[in-house]
This record gives structure tokens, sequence and C-alpha cells, in this order.
């Protein structure tokens, strides 16, 4: 489910309701190279003074003087913000797990709400960033509560499409438990909406992706909507 919102509509309600996660099949995959996977390819320490060069391509494509004191350092800092921010190309989901999964027994819901994370748009490479609600049904094993949003973290952390990272997050998750369901949603709010193009600040986006009893039960997406929507008060 992919549902957007501005503040400029008339759209009051929130996107969070269960009519509208009635049918929600998977999504294609968009990270792919002629219908192949893509290759990725670790980054190299050699590679950041290609990186530095390209900023200062970009700079003096803008009409500035990287010589000048406020922008000498700018190569340097933003190739390293970018390694930073794409930095969840050096991880797996097995090194993130590190065996972080025990047999409880246990069967219902666990849900994981609010998790803050930013990305980078792999089209403008500007970031949007948001919240995430994680939820899965166990089949007798669970994970621990942080990886959950580790998870969350690794793919953010690349140049992402709002869609694909959703399904990433489900997809992960599935293979570490095969749990009986796994439920991932997804606000954010683009820049690429916001500082450029059609520039609707207060816009938002929704995506979700359901697999097993979330996508098969209504009853169990609507508990899921839920406790999204509810309030905590312990704070």
């Amino acid at each position: 489910m992919t549902t957007a919102s501005s503040n400029g509509s008339n759209y009051s309600q929130s996107p969070l309701i269960p009519d509208l996660a009635e049918a929600i099949t998977p999504r294609p995959d968009r990270n792919t190279h002629n219908g192949r996977q893509a290759d990725l390819f670790p980054p190299k320490e050699e590679q950041m003074e290609q990186m530095m060069d390209a900023v200062r391509t970009l700079i003096l494509g803008v009409g500035e003087d990287p010589e000048r004191e406020g922008l000498l350092k700018t190569p340097k800092r933003v190739a390293e913000a970018m390694r930073f921010l794409t930095s969840g190309y050096n991880q797996s989901l097995e090194e993130l797990v590190n065996d972080a999964i025990f047999d409880e027994g246990h069967n219902e819901m666990v849900l994981v709400r609010d998790i803050n994370f930013f990305s980078l748009c792999e089209h403008h490479m500007l970031p949007f960033m948001g919240r995430a609600h994680v939820a899965y049904i166990p089949n007798q094993k669970v994970v621990g509560l942080s990886k959950l949003a580790r998870i969350v973290e690794m793919y953010s952390r690349r140049l992402q499409v709002q869609e694909r990272l959703t399904r990433q997050i489900a997809e992960a998750i599935q293979t570490i438990l095969e749990p009986k369901g796994v439920a991932v949603v997804m606000e954010a709010t683009h820049m690429c909406m916001v500082m450029r193009g059609v520039q609707k600040p207060g816009s938002s986006t929704v995506t979700s992706a359901m697999v097993g009893v979330f996508q098969e039960e209504h009853k169990t997406r609507e508990e899921l909507f839920n406790l999204i929507r509810h309030q905590a008060t312990f704070f």
C-alpha cells in the first residue's frame, strides 16, 4: 500500500486504516539492472579522492569557488557524510542479527513502532525521513527488539525508494524468523517533493508491506493499525 497525502488536500482521515489494506501484493524489485540483480561494490578508500573531486566539480557547476575559505573542506565533509549515509551497503543481515533469535514459544503479535529513520532518495539523492512500524507474529521464535530497529537502519542507509525500502525490511524479517506474518508500515516526508519539483511542504507518503497472515486476514491487519494509532501514555 502506498498512500500520499498533503496538507493542502481535503483528506483529513489518517491513511493508516484497515480499509486501505485489503489487497496488498509484493511490489516489483526496482533494484535491478536490465532485469538482473544489480552489482554492489564495497567502497574503497582510494575512491574517497574521486568523491571529493566530484564534489569540487559540483561546487564549480553551481558557480561557486571551491578555494574560498568556507568551501575548502566541503568536498571532504560531503564525501565522509555520503559514506555514513550509505553505510548500510557495508552491513549484512547475518552479521546484524548475530544469532539474537530466541525460542520463546510466543505466537502473539510483536510490534515495534515509531522507529525514526532517515534515507536518501535514489532519484535526486535528497533525504526522506519519517517513522517505521514493524510487526510480526512469531512462529515460536522471536528476535531481539533492537534488531528490528537495526534492520530498518541498515536498509535505510542506502540509496532507496520508500516502496522498496518497506518491502526489503519485511522480507528480511521473514528470512531470519520465518514467522506466521510480517507487516511494515512507513510514513515519511520527501525533500524531493518539498525543496524542489512540486514543492509541497507538509506532504507525506505512507507505504506498507504485508506478508503471511497480515496479508490474508483482515482482523490481524485491523489489530495492527489500531495498535499503531494507539497513543502511548507512559511518557
